[in-house]
């Protein structure tokens, strides 16, 4: 048996058959009503399926429902009963998400194609030792936690999903029952927005109870195979984290966050060392060694209880100490439990005394208006600088000398100053490593990035020690277009080329897939992507510099998400791989690295692919100039395809009146504001990928994962170019991967939910533009692959989306119904409103998290 048949197994047994049997434990449980609520909820289900077929809308379907099991009840006590179906599909998801995370080590193979396990074995059979050390020297994954708001669920939630996994995986019967009530009474809906340090505070959960476990045990590993390979220096895995440096858009990050955030994850860290170092004290009881640890221990301690500021616990100290224990356990003791020492060893170089590296991002227009502000009181610059050329203005930023630190009357001023001046505070005690990257969102010109050079100096940096890397963030397809000529501008500057010079020759970009889908689409977005990693990976070539690629992804394949362990696997030498750096955001933090077990898998891939892709693969390009060309053709075909949908005159009204995205700012799962701007009327322009991507997904049309490619594919059949793209989808890794990715956002979509919309006289073309573009790349796709069915080549997954689609479909209904519904109480004026109004957002909840990864 295959291990895919063999994981498939396994999910229906461990997965499948266990939730229908805990589920019927939820009908038992000893709450008001939710027996009956339990079994109408069933009903309202076959309801939906069977109203679905006969194309009723969800109007229709849920009146239908109501005229047989409540023809007298009001319009508040329907809404009632509807709240009550919420509450119990979002415990059905909980259930089914713990369930998941239980069966994970059985259904994925833990040793399998990917795993350092394999790795392992390929390394040994090619004879690649050498040639590993030599990668090894500077290659990393960096893994970024990013607070955007993506995750629905509270903490007290995470918490019972986490305890329930453990509990299903030791058959715990009478744990399992408590836990099952212990979710009935606990809430969903956040009454607040979180701030930005709340957000940072549930992310630390998973840096102390998830990556500070799995990082470990992959570096023990990957040292114990290959203890010559793996340098003390490059750890392999570098945790980064934006809540509370990530102010791009997010009035509510102050300096005084930063500090704050900076300092939790750096007590974070000692307290995860501190029950270590009490672990090993039980067991290193010999000679010289208890004392040793005994010492480290009270440090420690002291650290994290008694600090003295004038003499801080250093990690080199640790290391000492820590090294001297190795000495003496390998010389004096056998070796025994070496490998306790080893992992722990390991640990404290991953994460040293800051956890995570804590980046600062701010957009380029804010700096533009400090520096104005600064001009206008301080005139540091010439009296034409705004008439100077771009070079010119580059030569003033350069030579800027230190502010002092008296304030402005604008906070924003204030706070972009200060927050350049905390980097200090930050790196004296949590280290280099604890704040030394600063990320410009909106980054248009070589002058963009010079203007932060230019902060820090007046920040009270010296260009001679300089110690932060300067990111700049391309995103719209114009930016990337134009990103391999900015960098060039940069890198033949006399003071920055000197600055990457004091950074290791190396220059860190970072590329953004959400925005670049919602300008361009999603084969154009990809396109643009790769086509400005080749371009700025040859410029950085040429001019001696080592380009590093960070890639802002999201959940859902619209976003970057999906496979991204395939896409780095399928680069080829003309896309530079020195690391893998990428954001992890919202939901994917809690799917895909929720546990430990979990995230080693997830890392591993991540660690493999660059590896493997190095030293295994023959491809010296990703593509060859005939495929090149091909996939630009189709991309720009793809590309006019989406802004025929993105310009239509009523396409932001669609978005609009039929899908929850004006509520999303009500849902308060993040800090950030939903809009760039506060303008009333909401403007495509100002719209966040994040609330734009996710209305899709919660309309069940996902456009931003297909729309386009099967408008190109058949464009392609029609130059009678389909062989070739066949050939393409047959030779290129990369290809697959990207139409695989679509499969996944299709397979999420269910158009019988908004069909009415199709006789609507405002919204039917508009929806059947998107529907036929759905069918027509759904057609192309299963005569490219040979298949019947989306996703077919991962069966697991297929599966898994079909159950909790299945789960979640009343609850799609119950939004679709409440939204009309909204949209009449509005009109009338009926008190109704806000009742239908909040049955929407907590339907939100609901069916983004059993998505997973759906914005």
């Amino acid at each position: 048996m295959s291990n895919q048949s063999s994981g498939l197994s396994e999910f229906k047994n461990l997965v499948g058959i266990k939730f229908q049997l805990y589920n019927s434990l939820f009908t038992s449980l000893p709450f008001h009503r939710i027996e009956k609520t339990g079994i109408f909820l069933s009903l309202l289900l076959t309801y939906c399926e069977e109203g679905y077929h006969k194309k009723l809308s969800p109007v229709q379907i849920i009146d239908d429902f109501f005229s047989k099991h409540s023809p007298e009840g009001t319009d508040r006590e329907k809404a009632d009963i509807l709240f009550r179906f919420v509450q119990y599909v979002e415990r059905q998801v909980v259930l089914f998400d713990a369930l998941e995370d239980a069966a994970f080590t059985s259904v994925n193979d833990m040793g399998g194609a990917g795993s350092l396990k394999h790795l392992s074995s390929e390394i040994v059979q090619y004879n690649k030792e050498k040639e590993l050390r030599e990668k090894l020297r500077d290659y990393a994954v960096r893994l970024v936690l990013t607070a955007h708001p993506t995750q629905f669920y509270p903490g007290p939630v995470l918490g019972i999903i986490n305890d329930l996994s453990r509990a299903v995986i030791e058959n715990n019967a009478a744990q399992i029952n408590t836990f099952m009530q212990q979710l009935g009474k606990t809430p969903f809906l956040k009454k607040q927005k979180p701030t930005p340090f709340d957000e940072a505070v549930s992310l630390i959960w998973y840096l102390e109870n998830v990556f500070y476990h799995a990082a470990g045990k992959i570096l023990s590993a990957l040292k114990n195979q290959f203890p010559e390979a793996v340098a003390d220096q490059n750890p392999v895995i570098q945790m980064g984290f934006w809540p509370g440096g990530d102010r791009d858009g997010n009035p509510f990050v102050k300096t005084a966050t930063t500090l704050k955030v900076a300092e939790s994850l750096r007590e974070a860290i000692l307290r995860c060392y501190y029950f270590d170092v009490r672990r090993l004290k039980r067991r290193l009881t010999f000679k010289e060694v208890d004392l040793i640890i005994a010492d480290l221990e009270e440090q420690l301690y002291q650290e994290l209880f008694e600090p003295k500021p004038e003499a801080p616990l250093k990690i080199q100290d640790m290391l000492t100490a820590m090294g001297k224990i190795r000495e003496i356990l390998i010389y004096q003791n056998n070796g025994l439990f070496l490998n306790l020492v080893e992992n722990f060893i390991s640990k404290l170089r991953i994460f040293g005394l800051h956890f995570a590296t804590l980046d600062l991002r701010q957009d380029s227009s804010v700096h533009i208006k400090v520096l104005k502000a600064v001009q206008e009181r301080e005139k540091p610059f010439p009296n034409n600088y705004e008439s100077l050329s771009e070079a010119e203005k580059i030569k003033v930023l350069s030579n800027l000398k230190p502010l002092a630190e008296t304030p402005f009357d604008d906070e924003l001023v204030n706070d972009t100053l200060d927050s350049i001046r905390s980097v200090k505070k930050i790196q004296e005690k949590n280290g280099p490593q604890g704040c030394n990257r600063y990320i410009i969102s909106q980054c248009n010109s070589a002058l963009n990035m010079m203007e932060v050079y230019g902060l820090f100096l007046l920040g009270g940096w010296k260009k001679e020690t300089l110690p932060i890397d300067i990111i700049p963030l391309f995103e719209t397809v114009e930016d990337l277009h134009n990103a391999a000529g900015i960098m060039a501008t940069l890198y033949t500057h006399e003071d920055y080329r000197a600055h990457l010079k004091m950074r290791n020759n190396t220059q860190t970009i970072m590329v953004g897939f959400s925005d670049g889908t919602k300008d361009g689409g999603y084969l154009m977005a990809n396109w643009g992507i790769y086509k400005a990693k080749e371009e700025l990976t040859r410029i950085s070539d040429q001019h001696g510099i080592g380009v590093v690629f960070f890639d802002g992804r999201g959940g859902p394949p619209a976003r970057g998400g999906g496979k991204t362990h395939r896409f780095y696997a399928s680069l080829g030498k003309n896309i530079a791989n020195k690391e893998i750096q990428l954001t992890i955001q919202g939901q994917t933090v809690s799917s895909n690295f929720g546990t430990v077990d979990s995230a080693q898998f997830n890392i591993e891939q991540l660690v493999h692919a660059g590896i493997a892709n190095d030293l295994f693969s023959a491809r010296k390009v990703t593509l060859n100039q005939e495929e090149e060309s091909l996939m630009g053709e189709m991309a720009e075909i793809s590309y006019r395809s989406y802004t025929e949908l993105r310009d239509h005159p009523d396409f932001m009204e669609y978005l609009n009146e039929v899908s929850p995205l004006q509520f999303y700012s009500e849902t308060n799962i993040g800090s950030r504001p939903s809009k760039r701007k506060n303008s009333g009327k909401m403007e495509f322009k100002d719209l966040r990928a994040i609330p734009f991507v996710g209305s899709w997904s919660q309309l069940k049309q996902n456009v931003t994962g297909y729309h386009g490619v099967g408008t190109a594919l058949q464009e392609m059949e029609k130059k009678s170019k389909w062989q070739q793209v066949k050939q393409l989808y047959a030779n290129s890794p990369y290809f697959k991967t990207l139409l695989d990715n679509s499969e996944m956002a299709m397979k999420k979509c269910f158009f019988p939910l908004t069909e009415s919309f199709s006789r609507d006289p405002r919204f039917g073309k508009i929806w059947a533009l998107i529907y036929n573009e759905f069918e027509l790349t759904k057609k192309f796709i299963f005569k490219l692959s040979g298949k019947q069915e989306l996703m077919s080549d991962y069966p697991i997954e297929q599966l898994s989306i079909q159950m909790r689609e299945r789960i979640v479909l009343p609850l799609s209904t119950i939004q679709q119904y409440a939204i009309v519904k909204f949209r009449e109480a509005e009109k009338s004026g009926s008190p109704m409103k806000e009742v239908y109004e909040k049955l929407i957002i907590r339907c939100s909840f609901g069916v983004i998290n059993a998505a997973r990864n759906s914005a």
